[in-house]
């Protein structure tokens, strides 16, 4: 069962959700510092209300190819629980292609995938899966999106080279 409503937003034709609670705001596209020697999917940081923010770029963290900023593309401001006790916690931020709404899950169901293991996917940016409308929505799990050890593996996967699938040629049996 999910508890609380979900921002939803939308990369490439996939939904994701994030718990509302920690959606501090959602921002139109706006500059970014790069960092010196900074890992791929943080893009740099940015002002926000006074205070330097890291922006990551979700496409990059989630493994997919990059798209350049577009009409619908938000920044999420996320404040999370920083685990050094800290009133304020850590506020972050996620570019994302596009935010959809704020709403609940079709019958309030999040469910894991029972396969994870079986298929070598590691889920631990994933809190479950859950549907909107009739489509699959993966609620992130914040703290896994941020793991070290989750982001190593990303990035390891993401250097193999994905061969191209063998296309049969027009009249060929």
């Amino acid at each position: 069962m999910q508890d609380g409503p979900l921002v939803t937003f939308g990369m490439g034709n996939s939904l994701f959700a994030l718990p509302v609670a920690l959606v501090q705001e959602i921002l139109d596209p706006r500059p970014v510092s790069r960092l010196p020697n900074s890992p791929q999917h943080l893009l740099g940081v940015t002002d926000v209300r006074g205070n330097s923010v890291a922006v990551i770029d979700l496409r990059s963290l989630l493994g997919e190819p990059p798209r350049e900023d577009h009409p619908d593309t938000r920044i999420m401001v996320l404040q999370i629980d920083d685990d050094g006790g800290s009133a304020d916690g850590l506020h972050v931020a996620l570019r994302v292609d596009r935010v959809i709404e704020v709403t609940g899950l079709d019958d309030g169901r999040l469910e894991p995938l029972a396969v994870a293991a079986f298929i070598d996917w590691d889920q631990r940016m994933v809190e479950g899966i859950g549907r909107r409308n009739g489509t699959f929505v993966a609620v992130l799990r914040v703290q896994g999106l941020f793991d070290r050890e989750v982001i190593a593996s990303l990035a390891t996967r993401s250097s193999r080279v994905r061969p191209e699938p063998v296309l049969a040629s027009p009249g060929a049996a």
